[in-house]
C-alpha cells in the first residue's frame, strides 16, 4: 500500500479519506481487517498524525471503520451482504411530531434582508418575469456548483428541477416514472411521503427500519422497483443508514432498472468533518433521483425544494412534464442563487455544524 498526496489539492485529510474509502469498498481492506496505524500512515505520506486522524474520524462517522480501544481502527464495511458489525431488531413506529423541522440556529435575518435588497436593486424588472419551467438558470447553475463543492454531486443545470417543497416534487416523480410502479417506503417515515403516494394512487409498500437502515430481508423480498429513502437521519426514527447499508441500497437498485429516491433533507447539518456521502454521488448507474430543500437549512417558511434527475431521465421529463410552470417565485430563486454564490449559505451551514459539535462535546 502506498498513498501519494497531491500537494495542490487541499485539504489533505480528504485525499487520505477518499483513497482509504476506495480501498475499503473494492476489498483491499476487507471486513474486520485492521487499517495501518496513524503513525505508520503519517510517516508514509509525510502528513501529520492529526491529519490522518481527521481522515479516520470521517471514515468512522460514515460507518466504514470503527475504533477499538488499544487495538486501532478496523473495517466494519461489508460489501457482500450489506450488514454492518451487528444486526438489530426493527424500530417500532411510534407517535411523534410529523413536521421535519428540527430546531437549528436560525439563518441570519440581517444577511437575508441584505441579500433581498441587493437582488431587488440588481435585477429590478427581471424579477417580474415568469420563471423558466425548471427554475431560473441562475439558481440551477448555483446549485450545480454548490453540489459539486460540498456533496460530490457532479451534474449540469438541465438535471435540476426547482419546485415549491418536497411534496410537490414527490408528485412530479410519480408523474415522470408512471403509476404502474410500486414504491418502497421506510417505516416509520415522514407521514406526508405516504400521504402523497396514496393521493397519487400509486402502489407502495412499507419496509421496516433496523438500527442501521432498512431491514435487509424486507428489502430483498419487496416487489417494489422504486425505493424512497432518507439515508441520513430518517424522520422520525433518526436512523442513519450505515455505509454497508447504503451500498446495499445501490446494489438493490442495479437490478431490473430500479430507481432510488434519495430524500436528503437534513444531512448538511451532519456533525462530521464533511456531510454524509450521498447515494447520488456514490452510484455509477444513473438511477438516483436526489431531493433536497431549503426549508431546513434556511427557514420552514421558505417553501423551495429541488430535484436532481439522473441524466437518462432529463429528456423524458422534458417530454412528459416540461410544460409544468415552476411553482417558486422568480424573486425567491434569485435570492437563493445569491446566497449560494456569495458563500453566505455555506457559512451558515458551517456555523451551525460547529455549534452542534461544541454542544455535543459539552454533553
Amino acid at each position: 500500500m502506498h498513498y501519494s498526496i497531491n500537494p495542490e489539492q487541499r485539504p489533505f485529510y480528504l485525499q487520505i479519506y477518499q483513497k482509504l474509502r476506495a480501498d475499503i469498498i473494492n476489498g483491499t481492506f476487507s471486513y474486520n481487517s485492521k487499517l495501518p496505524s496513524k503513525r505508520l500512515l503519517a510517516a508514509e505520506t509525510g502528513l501529520s498524525t492529526v491529519t490522518i486522524e481527521h481522515a479516520y474520524a470521517l471514515l468512522c462517522d460514515e460507518g466504514y471503520i470503527e475504533s477499538r480501544e488499544r487495538s486501532g481502527y478496523f473495517v466494519i464495511f461489508r460489501a457482500d451482504n450489506g450488514f454492518a458489525a451487528s444486526s438489530s431488531g426493527h424500530i417500532i413506529a411510534h407517535t411523534s411530531p410529523q413536521a421535519r423541522n428540527t430546531q437549528y440556529p436560525a439563518f441570519s435575518i440581517d444577511i437575508l434582508s441584505k441579500t433581498m435588497r441587493r437582488v431587488l436593486s440588481d435585477y429590478r424588472e427581471v424579477l417580474l418575469e415568469k420563471s423558466p419551467n425548471q427554475g431560473t438558470a441562475e439558481l440551477r447553475k448555483a446549485l450545480c456548483e454548490y453540489l459539486s463543492r460540498n456533496r460530490g454531486i457532479k451534474v449540469n443545470p438541465a438535471q435540476i428541477i426547482i419546485g415549491s417543497g418536497a411534496e410537490y416534487l414527490y408528485r412530479l416523480i410519480v408523474e415522470l416514472l408512471g403509476r404502474e410502479h410500486t414504491i418502497a417506503i421506510e417505516s416509520p417515515s415522514y407521514k406526508k411521503i405516504e400521504q402523497v403516494y396514496r393521493a397519487t394512487l400509486i402502489n407502495y409498500e412499507l419496509l421496516p427500519l433496523a438500527r442501521d437502515g432498512i431491514d435487509s430481508a424486507a428489502l430483498k423480498a419487496t416487489r417494489a422497483d422504486i425505493l424512497h429513502t432518507s439515508p441520513y437521519r430518517s424522520f422520525p426514527s433518526g436512523v442513519t443508514a450505515s455505509a454497508s447499508k447504503r451500498h446495499e441500497y445501490l446494489r438493490w437498485a442495479e437490478k431490473h432498472g430500479r430507481y432510488i429516491i434519495e430524500d436528503d433533507f437534513e444531512s448538511e447539518f451532519s456533525v462530521s468533518a464533511k456531510p454524509t456521502e450521498t447515494l447520488f454521488a456514490a452510484s455509477t448507474d444513473d438511477n438516483i433521483i436526489y431531493l433536497n430543500t431549503f426549508s431546513q437549512t434556511i427557514s420552514p417558511s421558505l417553501r423551495v425544494g429541488y430535484m436532481v434527475l439522473p441524466e437518462k431521465l432529463v429528456a423524458p421529463f422534458q417530454q412528459k412534464l416540461g410544460f409544468y410552470s415552476c411553482t417558486v417565485p422568480t424573486f425567491e430563486q434569485y435570492v437563493l442563487a445569491e446566497l449560494l454564490q456569495s458563500g453566505d449559505f455555506e457559512r451558515h451551514i458551517n456555523r451551525v455544524r460547529r455549534l452542534m459539535r461544541r454542544n455535543l462535546a459539552s454533553t
